[in-house]
C-alpha cells in the first residue's frame, strides 16, 4: 500500500473521500504540474480566478489545522482569517500540513483530510458556474460548482482576500 502523502496515495484517499461522501466527480489526470494555481488554470484552459487553492494554515493558540479555499486570483489576508476564526493564524510547513491532511503542499483537495480542519471558503469563489480544485496529487484536478465546494467542506463563505 502506498503511503498516506504519496502521489499515488494521495489520490486514492482523495477518490475515496469523494465517494464516502456520495459525489461523482471526475477527477483529471494531467501530464503537467496543477502544483500553482497558474499552472492549474494554464492545464485546464480557465481564468486563474477559477482555481480553488486549498491553503492550510495553523492556528497558533489551538495549533489545529484551518483551511482556506481562496479564489486562485486572491491573496489571503491572515489577519482577517484569524479574526474569522477567533485566533491568530500562521504559516504551516510542509510536515504540519502532510500530519494534518494526509497530502503533500500542491495537491491538497478540499475534503478528504487526515484531521477535518476548519474552514473558510473565499467568497470571489461564487461568482463563477465551474471551478476547479485539487485532487489529491500535484497533477490531478476536479471540476466543481461553487455549491459543490460548500456543500463538500461544510466551509463558511467569507472575504478572506488582501485588499
Amino acid at each position: 500500500m502506498a503511503e498516506t502523502g504519496s502521489a499515488t496515495g494521495g489520490a486514492e484517499r482523495f477518490r475515496a473521500a469523494l465517494a464516502a461522501a456520495g459525489w461523482t466527480h471526475d477527477i483529471v489526470e494531467l501530464p503537467e504540474s496543477t502544483r500553482t494555481a497558474k499552472e492549474a488554470a494554464l492545464a485546464v484552459g480557465c481564468d486563474l480566478a477559477q482555481i480553488v487553492k486549498s491553503l492550510v494554515f495553523r492556528g497558533t493558540t489551538s495549533d489545529r489545522p484551518v483551511l482556506v479555499v481562496a479564489c486562485g486570483a486572491n491573496r489571503v489576508d491572515e489577519a482577517s482569517v484569524g479574526a474569522l476564526i477567533g485566533e491568530p493564524i500562521g504559516k504551516a510547513d510542509a510536515d504540519f500540513v502532510r500530519e494534518k491532511t494526509g497530502f503533500a503542499i500542491g495537491g491538497i483537495p478540499p475534503i478528504g483530510h487526515a484531521v477535518v480542519p476548519v474552514t473558510l471558503v473565499d467568497e470571489d469563489l461564487l461568482e463563477f458556474e465551474s471551478i476547479w480544485a485539487a485532487a489529491g496529487t500535484p497533477n490531478s484536478v476536479f471540476c466543481l460548482t461553487p455549491h459543490d465546494l460548500l456543500a463538500m467542506t461544510g466551509g463558511r463563505v467569507a472575504s478572506v482576500k488582501q485588499y
